[in-house]
């Protein structure tokens, strides 16, 4: 699954449209490495945000990848797709 669509999907941003923008800003890496919206994750790979009230001294939130669904999931779901290593 591409990184935009999860994203959008387990609902760590709200819209894809807004996952592209922050992947194309160089925002959001994957297993340490900036990645655009088309990579391809697996499961365990670990994604980094930035922090989302845009405090640049506060840890940015990392979160590994469980589970990639076939497709929509309900907002119930949506949390078991992931797991949030720091806070």
């Amino acid at each position: 699954m591409r990184l935009d669509k999860f994203l959008q999907v387990s609902r760590l941003v709200k819209r894809r449209t807004i996952a592209n923008t922050l992947c194309s800003k160089g925002a959001v890496s994957v297993n340490g490495h900036a990645a655009k919206a088309g990579k391809m994750l697996a499961v365990g790979d670990v994604i980094c945000l930035p922090h989302p009230s845009g405090d640049e001294e506060a840890p940015e939130p990392e979160y590994e990848v469980l589970e990639l669904p076939a497709g929509n999931v309900s907002r119930a779901r949506a949390t078991t797709l992931y797991r949030q290593l720091n806070s």
